[in-house]
């Protein structure tokens, strides 16, 4: 985990056309009886149905890195037309995450669009990830069979009737009150004919963390098993039915550690390492998601039992990842199987550190024009909320900066409730906040920042409980995240001491915390219902329920003529 004085919610997201080989026997040598199928794949597209203004971090060829603006329904069209066309035979699936916290666009309604557009660019599979749950379960399900019941506060089918996905959700270990999984476990296709014809077994599922990542009121009833053990339990019944080649596709992934080598698995970390260790060995490739990182592994080169070839496109359909299987129909297994990730190049913006243009180092895909179409026609829907004013902003907001003008802007708008401290999540902080002209800040721009819905919730803990949150920052349970603060609190930890000691000083307005004493905390609902592994947070007493986190946002912002961006970071790490 990064210090947080040099924390950064942008995580950069990076790709490579360039081509990662995990061979099983080369594809020179693979006899001309084999069937190619390939697979173009996406993960974590969160409804990015217009350029998400994010960027793509790859080599320039000289040493160095160049950014290349990557992104958008129309152009991620493109991009998989262009590599489902090497391939005679192909599919088109997605590792989880498809839907939710979404662009404005998309999120108004209810992600029905998001769902059209992966119908129009020819999904064939989704494995449902965390975020496919945020609406409850209720909704999913409309998610895969189509309809107008209303099952959340926001009006379904406002632009056409929904007729729902024509691809399937599948989730291997998702499972419901009566023992059966959500959505199936599991799909086979076929491809070629007589003696040539082959098999793909396809493997979809979630992460059994879901339940500290949702609302627990959107997944009551279910439970989420064992990765592993959910892989292994079908993979028998895949090959009874004849599957010669086995694709997982997984909301769990992992990171490397040289983020400008997409297509390698330098220092691979994650919570895939431990699932892909115990997988049954006749699984030929994983396709992972939830991390927003791209990376292509073979991982037989960190445990040789495992020769999984392992991938991950990023992050906002901003990469492909082009997938090649050499099956052998004779010897009913895939001899050969590569993968590379492809950019999904499509127009510059101007972020938060300024300008990023398009580069002639990578290819530049054209938008589809029946998918624009099709996104134009949500879009403009949208624009009216969109081009709400939302105040001024001083300058560009990013990283921990942009967090703890959210939490102070949570303080604020809870100030009736006692609130005298208030903390945010980073992880979500979706996008930066950069003011337009003159400093203007519209709906659309805050909600690109915070676009999960969620209400502020007050409650008391004592000093003791609230050490015992941030304690949770740094504990073993999912990825470390410092809980950023309003202003006037501050903390430091030490990651050398044993987790559950690891905060050192905190104090509010320069005053030490008193375990004994009671303090007024706010955060936004899904932290207080236990999100993001913060249990300690769930207790909830003396409740009340404030307005929602985008309403504050737009207060705090009004509320002046010129908000400034708080640059002075409240949360460090002690160095001895």
């Amino acid at each position: 985990m990064p210090n947080p004085a040099r924390f950064s919610l942008l995580l950069p997201l990076a790709l490579l056309g360039a081509c990662s080989t995990q061979p099983v026997r080369s594809a020179s040598a693979a006899p001309p009886a084999t069937v190619t199928v390939g697979i173009a794949a996406i993960n974590d597209f969160h409804g990015a149905l217009e350029p998400p203004r994010q960027s793509v971090l790859a080599p320039d060829g000289k040493g160095g890195t160049v950014q290349v603006p990557a992104g958008g329904a129309a152009y991620l069209a493109s991009a998989l037309d262009s590599v489902r066309g090497k391939y005679p035979y192909h599919l088109t699936v997605s590792a989880g995450d498809l839907i939710s916290a979404s662009q404005l666009a998309s999120s108004i309604h209810l992600d029905e669009p998001t769902i059209g557009v992966a119908n129009r660019f020819g999904l064939d599979f989704n494995a449902v990830g965390n975020h496919e749950f945020d609406r409850g379960r209720g909704e999913l399900l409309r998610m895969q069979r189509g309809g107008c019941a209303q099952l959340t506060p926001r009006k379904p089918c406002q632009v056409e009737k929904f007729a729902g996905a024509k691809f399937k959700f599948l989730s291997a270990g998702t499972v419901t009150e009566n023992g059966s999984t959500l959505f199936p476990s599991h799909a086979i296709r076929s491809f070629g004919s007589g003696k040539r014809k082959v098999r793909v077994g396809i493997i979809g599922l979630t992460l059994k963390g879901t339940p500290d990542l949702v609302s627990p009121g959107a997944i009551k009833g279910l439970t989420f098993g064992d990765e592993a053990d959910a892989i292994n339990a079908v993979v028998p019944k895949l090959k009874a039915q004849g599957a010669d080649a086995i694709v997982v596709l997984i909301h769990q992934g992992g990171a490397q550690d040289s983020p400008a080598s997409p297509n390698g698995c330098s220092g691979l970390s994650g919570e895939i390492r431990p699932i892909l260790d115990r997988l049954d060995p006749r699984v030929d490739v994983v396709v992972s998601g939830h991390t927003h990182r791209a990376y292509v592994c073979n991982y037989g080169q960190y445990n040789p039992a495992k020769p999984i070839l392992l991938t991950s496109a990023g992050v906002y359909g901003g990469g492909v990842t082009d997938i090649t299987l050499e099956i052998d129909p004779a010897l009913d297994k895939v001899v050969a199987k590569r993968a590379s990730n492809v950019i999904v190049q499509s127009v510059g913006y101007t972020g938060s550190r300024g300008p990023v243009v398009p580069t002639a180092l990578y290819p530049q895909f054209a938008p589809r024009a029946d998918v624009a179409a099709y996104v134009g026609l949500y879009a403009d829907a949208a624009k009216a909320f969109a081009q709400k004013p939302a105040g001024h902003l001083a300058g560009p907001a990013a990283g921990a900066p942009l967090a703890q003008l959210i939490a102070d802007a949570q303080l604020a708008a809870t100030k009736s409730a006692g609130a005298q401290i208030a903390f945010m999540n980073p992880f979500g902080v979706r996008a930066a906040l950069v003011p337009g002209a003159g400093n203007a800040v519209k709906f659309g721009d805050i909600y690109a920042v915070q676009p999960f819905g969620n209400t502020l919730v007050t409650q008391s803990l004592t000093g003791a409980e609230l050490k015992a949150v941030l304690e949770q920052s740094f504990d073993a349970q999912g990825p470390q995240q410092p809980l950023i603060p309003s202003e006037g609190f501050a903390y430091s930890y030490d990651l050398s001491k044993p987790v559950g000691s690891r905060i050192v000083a905190l104090s509010l307005n320069g005053v030490a915390i008193n375990p004994v004493a009671s303090y007024r905390v706010t955060t936004n609902s899904f932290l207080a219902l236990g999100g993001d592994s913060f249990t300690a947070l769930a207790g909830q007493r003396e409740a009340v329920i404030g307005i929602s986190d985008l309403d504050a946002l737009q207060a705090w912002l009004e509320a002046v003529p010129l908000r400034p961006v708080p640059e002075a970071l409240r949360v460090s790490e002690f160095r001895s």
